[in-house]
C-alpha cells in the first residue's frame, strides 16, 4: 500500500474502501506500506480504513543498473495494461515515445491524462508486486530525449541484448524511419520473428529484467 510515510501510514479514501471493501481485510492482517522510495513497513490492518505499524521502518536500495524501456503507443491499444506489466517485471523508468511513423498522437492536455492513468496504473502494479519502488513513467516524447548511454533500439534481425544495455527502446507497428535507424544508436533483435509492437515492449522489459536478476546470460 502506498503512503507518504510508512512509518505513519494514513490511507486516504480510497485506499481505505479498498482494504476494507474490496479486499475484506480483518483486523489484524497484516499489510505493507511503502513509500515508493525504497521505505517500508510491516502494519496491521486495525479496521476502520486505518492501518497500525508492526515493525520498524525498513529502507530496500535500488536495484542496479536501473533499467529503462521506452515504448511507442499504438493505435487500438491503450498504454495501461503494457505500463502494467513493465511494473510487474521491474523496469524502473518507463517512456512514452512519439516516433515519426506513430499513428497515435496526441495534443499535450490528452498526453498529460494518459500519462497520468499510466502512473496510477504503475503505482497499482507497484503494489500488486510488492515492489517498494516505484517505477517513473515519462513522456511522451523522442528519441532525442533519451539517455544514450545504455540505450539501444529493438530491432528486427539485429544482435542479441549485450553487455552494457540498459533500456530498449521500441518502435511503432511500421518500426523505425530510415532516419532514426541512422541516428547511430546500438540496435537489439527480441525474438527470431517480428513481433506486435505491445509484445516487443514487454519481451524487452522480461530481457533487460532476467539479466539483471542473472536469470540469462548476456552475448559479449
Amino acid at each position: 500500500m502506498l503512503v507518504a510515510d510508512p512509518a505513519d501510514p494514513v490511507l486516504d479514501a480510497a485506499q481505505a474502501h479498498h482494504l476494507g471493501r474490496v479486499l475484506r481485510l480483518a483486523p489484524g492482517e497484516v499489510v505493507v506500506a511503502s513509500d515508493g522510495c525504497g521505505r517500508w513497513a510491516r502494519c496491521r490492518y486495525v479496521g476502520g480504513g486505518s492501518l497500525e505499524p508492526e515493525e520498524p521502518v525498513e529502507t530496500e536500495p535500488a536495484l542496479l543498473p536501473q533499467l529503462t524501456v521506452a515504448f511507442t503507443p499504438v493505435k487500438g491499444e491503450r498504454p495501461e495494461p503494457t505500463v502494467q506489466r513493465l511494473t510487474e517485471l521491474g523496469i524502473d523508468r518507463i517512456v512514452l515515445l512519439m516516433t515519426a511513423r506513430s499513428v497515435v498522437r496526441w495534443d499535450p492536455g490528452r498526453a498529460e491524462a494518459v500519462l497520468e492513468r499510466a502512473r496510477r496504473v504503475a503505482a497499482e502494479a507497484a503494489a500488486q508486486a510488492r515492489r517498494v519502488w516505484l517505477p517513473e513513467v515519462s513522456g511522451v516524447v523522442g528519441l532525442e530525449a533519451l539517455d544514450r548511454p545504455g540505450m539501444a533500439l529493438a530491432e528486427p534481425g539485429a544482435a542479441p541484448l549485450a553487455d552494457g544495455v540498459t533500456g530498449l527502446a521500441v518502435g511503432p507497428e511500421g518500426g523505425w524511419s530510415p532516419d532514426e535507424l541512422a541516428q547511430g544508436w546500438p540496435t537489439v533483435g527480441l525474438a527470431a520473428h517480428v513481433l506486435r509492437a505491445e509484445t516487443a515492449a514487454l519481451a524487452a522489459g522480461a530481457l533487460l529484467g532476467a539479466r539483471r536478476a542473472g536469470t540469462v546470460s548476456v552475448s559479449r
